[in-house]
């Protein structure tokens, strides 16, 4: 296509969305003519599915829950009052409870304020707060977050050697839903570990997010935590950064929070709209289903050139791969549909891995993020009339010209800064576009059973390595190999997960001794 019929086929399919600040351009998708006509049965389905969703339909059937976190940010339209005024009553207990911090009422035993945050949680439990912290944070915020996002033992260290003498006056956020999550449990145990070595008491210095009565619900009641926050069941862990698990820390570390939530309802209305050519969420969805036709046979690279945006993709990874990533669709039928998200930040991506987009295999397609304010304050020239600003978008459209020219297709979304309001649009365009292209390719993009799998089977390896140390402990003068110690727990068809595990154990539990041979699989074991 000539850089003139380009440019019309621009101007005829921008998405311009005033109200929100954004635009959409997918011009250089190269769907075929009549594609949007062809999808337009299609996409009405979609649009009708996610108005069930939003007046309370059982979207989740598993668990038999709805699934509500378009209500966070308009209340006034869940289906049930309750609902709608415990929606009001959190977010009004949020902004007391960090006025109370910020101004010292509520304090740590030892020291005027608290001075920071530690966010104990995994998956959507992190990423979303970790992405708000890290796209809108400055210096000057009143308390400066951490986050233990993982069950590493030496993560967690470094997390808390960079806190040092401060753990004193930092307040910990412990997220849960169930409270029996294992990787937010040891964060929580670890960090309380780290109080009591330092000589304070973890409770005091404690808040909860979690369900009601759940595992940590209990444990906080009964350890006299500071303050509890609900998480509710029809709010799912990649949806909830505008519930307390993100609204809580971001208002903590100073953030307006009101002007997030304002992004995203106003971005709800503009996604309602049915005229597709107006909708971003549904233009974004349909040209998912183009690149991949229909079955995610592209994996979207989500390319931000803005420094603060570099955390979003991570934030996509969890809310477009838990969400699609499906082996039956609503039929039952195998399917295995989803739709792989990686990316980097412009231009370091032109330093990257560029060179493989551009001329490499080409299983992708692109979704350029361009940020139209370059800073706050004054521009700085590095050239006559050029800023680094100016090298930045440069960048980006000569990027976005070279994939083009080797028929490697992007998205161009543009956002007008990196505010809060900005933020809070981009997490509600991209949760309805998930759902909009979950009901296009016949999935349910609200439940995770993959997920609860990857979890058994972990507490089944667990369940192993006590049989293990079990064993051991029986005969410690006895030296096994893997295989032996496998047939001694009646595991013979577990023997490498039984050699992993006793490998990890003798490099860092001082019960378990190793004596080499002249093969890993034939080194001997024993209690020490």
């Amino acid at each position: 296509m000539s850089p003139r019929d380009l440019w019309a086929r621009y101007r005829e399919l921008l998405c311009v969305c005033d109200s929100i600040g954004i635009t959409l351009d997918v011009s250089r998708m190269k769907f075929p003519d009549g594609f949007l006509a062809r999808m337009a049965a299609p996409m009405a389905r979609a649009f009708d599915a996610m108005a069930e969703l939003e007046r309370g339909a059982i979207a989740n059937p598993d668990e038999q829950r709805m699934v509500g976190h378009y209500w966070l940010r308009a209340p006034e339209l869940a289906p049930d009052p309750a609902i709608a005024q415990a929606v009001r009553d959190d977010l009004a207990a949020v902004h007391a409870f960090a006025a109370d911090v910020h101004g010292g009422k509520v304090r740590p035993p030892k020291g005027d304020r608290f001075r920071n945050l530690l966010v104990v949680g995994i998956g959507g439990s992190a990423l979303g707060p970790q992405f708000v912290a890290d796209a809108l944070g400055t210096p000057g915020d009143p308390m400066r977050p951490f986050f233990f996002d993982n069950t590493d033992p030496n993560g967690m260290d470094r997390t808390l050697g960079a806190i040092g003498a401060e753990l004193s006056r930092t307040l910990t956020v412990v997220i849960s839903k169930s409270g029996g999550t294992k990787e937010t449990r040891n964060g929580m145990l670890e960090a309380a570990h780290a109080y009591a070595a330092a000589g304070l008491e973890f409770g005091r210095h404690a808040v909860a997010v979690t369900g009601e009565d759940s595992e940590l619900d209990r444990f906080s009641r009964e350890n006299h935590w500071l303050r509890r926050f609900p998480m509710w069941d029809w709010v799912g862990g990649r949806t909830s950064e505008l519930a307390a698990v993100g609204l809580l820390p971001a208002r903590l570390q100073g953030l307006d929070i009101d002007a997030m939530l304002g992004g995203a309802r106003d971005t709800d209305v503009v996604t309602r709209a049915r005229d597709v050519a107006r909708n971003p969420a549904a233009l974004l969805a349909l040209m998912w289903y183009h690149a991949g036709g229909g079955r995610g046979a592209k994996d979207m690279v989500i390319l931000p050139y803005k420094d603060r945006l570099q955390l979003f993709s991570r934030y996509l990874q969890q809310l477009v791969m838990e969400s699609l990533g499906k082996e039956k669709d609503l039929e039952g039928r195998v399917v295995n549909q989803g739709i792989a998200v990686y990316g980097n930040k412009g231009s370091t991506d032109q330093h990257a891995y560029v060179q493989q987009l551009r001329e490499g295999v080409p299983n992708f397609f692109v979704t350029f993020i361009e940020v139209l304010k370059d800073r706050d304050g004054r521009p700085v020239p590095v050239e006559a009339d050029v800023t680094s600003g100016d090298f930045l978008l440069g960048f980006l459209l000569g990027t976005r010209r070279a994939l083009y020219e080797k028929d490697r297709e992007s998205i161009t979304l543009t956002v007008p800064d990196v505010s809060a309001r900005t933020v809070g649009t981009l997490i509600a365009l991209y949760e309805r576009a998930v759902g909009f292209y979950g009901s296009l390719v016949g999935i349910n993009a609200y439940h995770q059973p993959g997920v609860e799998a990857g979890k058994k089977a972990a507490g089944a390896v667990i369940e192993l390595q006590r049989k293990i140390l079990a064993c051991l402990r029986a005969d410690k003068q006895r030296a096994r190999t893997a295989d032996e110690m496998a047939e001694a727990i009646g595991a013979s068809d577990e023997a490498e997960t039984v050699f992993k595990v006793l490998e990890h154990l003798a490099v860092n539990s001082p019960e378990v001794c190793r004596i080499p041979a002249n093969t890993p699989w034939e080194s001997r074991y024993q209690s020490s």
